[in-house]
């Protein structure tokens, strides 16, 4: 179920609210955990009953082990870490073997010329989150940080539907003793309106912007043949705001669903296109994702305490790691790689004395991400190395056609005038587009930020009201966020 969808917004998340509000009002606060889980699992559930068996064995499993961790007497007789390992092992293998499964066999059929035939399996929703989120629960068990052990809050830290599809990827301590707070479960009207703000923020950016842009995006990168130098660059930044507003926006609207229930998600983004090095952007995007690599990879792998060349091989291990996770396809292990020697270079520069003026070092950048993001995006490697080539290759630029008299002199250097941006189906709003863009992601307020400063008066209702209302004018067709495929 999609949260821009009339289904969702007009009678799941109502109906849910109603009962659960009920059900703690009556006072019968087990009913209403539970219940909670069977409305998360049905929300999971309706988009392919299949999936519902794989995330019900992860849960069980998991918290089976995580018993076995958190208990003092050994009653299996097994050492602790074996019994980590074990749970660790497992989750693992059955993230691998459906998230990549067929990347395995491709490349065993390459490097072999076999033709092992492939799996073809569907992906899980979510298995990449609850995954990770489990698996943090289970080093944490065995580190004795676990302090709530009822079935049901743990079934609610995995399900929970505003969460569950693409995070944030909460942290139990976070989580977990919030659905144990008796004081959560009334209803605090400036939960409500906070929620209910914060969610439309997150709608529009969803199906007014990121959806706006993803035509252009797609035009590059799926269907046109070739690309000039501006419709490569266009392509490129579409990519670059589709990323940012689809998912932050699916971050706001997780967030302010998640609010209506009196449950704080963490912050996931923090304006990380103002950005001034590589290090920053990471503390800026996808947050909960880059504290598990830093929390759970790059730390028990040593981190920084053992000398340069050891910490510069952690920061490699941990950033090609978060590149497999986000996808089974050598595009992702390269831009996770190439994000990993970025952050050793700016530790060396750093260590140097090195330092870039703001605006430049903001500059190197964002260029940086964004070329970044071609392979990130980019279906196969030949997509990508077209798309970054026409955004380096001058002699292939197209202008106007109405710029010919008077710019003429430009065709000695190998620029052209005519049809610019119609093989990305672009036009000149697309320009101020992309400009607006610029505007939003560097001068106004992050979420985040308006929440904070969020007052209880007209003109909250009123952009509450815009923002929701044009989001909803928008639902006309079915649109899943990106991170639905990672």
């Amino acid at each position: 179920m999609l949260f821009n969808s009339y289904i969702f917004i007009f009678i799941f998340l109502p109906i849910t609210l109603i009962i659960y509000y009920d059900l703690n009002r009556m006072k019968v606060t087990i009913v209403s955990r539970l219940f909670l889980v069977f409305a998360s699992l049905f929300f999971y559930s309706w988009w392919n009953i299949a999936y519902l068996p794989v995330i019900l064995f992860s849960i069980f499993f998991n918290y089976t082990v995580s018993l076995y961790l958190v208990k003092k007497e050994n009653v299996l007789k097994i050492d602790r870490k074996s019994i980590l390992i074990f749970g660790i092992v497992i989750n693992v293998l059955l993230l691998a073997y459906f998230k990549y499964s067929d990347f395995f066999i491709e490349n065993i059929n390459l490097i072999t010329h076999e033709s092992i035939p492939l799996l073809h399996l569907a992906l899980p929703l979510a298995i990449s989150f609850f995954t990770f989120q489990q698996i943090a629960y289970l080093v944490d068990s065995y580190r004795g940080k676990i302090e709530e052990y009822g079935f049901l809050n743990y079934a609610n830290f995995v399900t929970f539907f505003p969460q569950l599809i693409a995070g944030p990827i909460v942290h139990h301590s976070k989580i977990m003793s919030q659905f144990a707070n008796c004081d959560n479960k009334r209803v605090i009207y400036k939960n409500i309106i906070g929620g209910i703000f914060i969610f439309s923020l997150g709608l529009f950016k969803k199906v007014v912007i990121a959806d706006s842009f993803a035509v252009w995006a797609t035009e590059g990168f799926d269907t046109a043949q070739t690309l000039n130098l501006l419709e490569a660059w266009i392509t490129s930044l579409s990519y670059t705001f589709q990323l940012y507003f689809d998912f932050s926006g699916y971050t706001d609207m997780a967030i302010g669903t998640a609010l209506l229930f009196n449950i704080k998600l963490p912050i996931n983004f923090n304006s990380p296109y103002k950005a001034r090095s590589i290090q920053d952007f990471w503390r800026r995007w996808h947050i909960t994702l880059s504290n598990f690599l830093r929390d759970y990879i790059y730390i028990p792998l040593g981190g920084n305490k053992r000398g340069n060349l050891n910490t510069y091989a952690n920061i490699m291990a941990t950033f090609i790691i978060g590149g497999i996770w986000h996808g089974a396809g050598w595009t992702f292990i390269f831009w996770g790689f190439l994000h990993g020697l970025a952050l050793v270079i700016e530790n060396i520069w750093r260590k140097l004395g090195f330092k870039l003026n703001s605006f430049l070092a903001w500059f190197v950048t964002f260029n940086f991400i964004n070329i970044t993001w071609v392979f990130f995006r980019a279906k196969e490697w030949d997509d990508a190395i077209r798309v970054l080539k026409a955004m380096f290759t001058i002699d292939n630029m197209v202008l106007p056609a109405g710029l010919a008299d008077k710019l003429s002199f430009l065709t000695n250097y190998g620029i052209g005038f005519g049809m610019w941006l119609e093989d990305i189906n672009a036009n000149t709003w697309t320009i101020i587009y992309i400009f607006m863009a610029f505007i939003m992601v560097l001068f106004y307020k992050n979420s985040n930020e308006q929440l904070a400063e969020l007052q209880l008066n007209y003109k909250t209702l009123f952009l509450s009201s815009i923002t929701f209302s044009v989001g909803v004018l928008y639902l006309t067709k079915v649109s899943e966020f990106l991170y639905f495929n990672f």
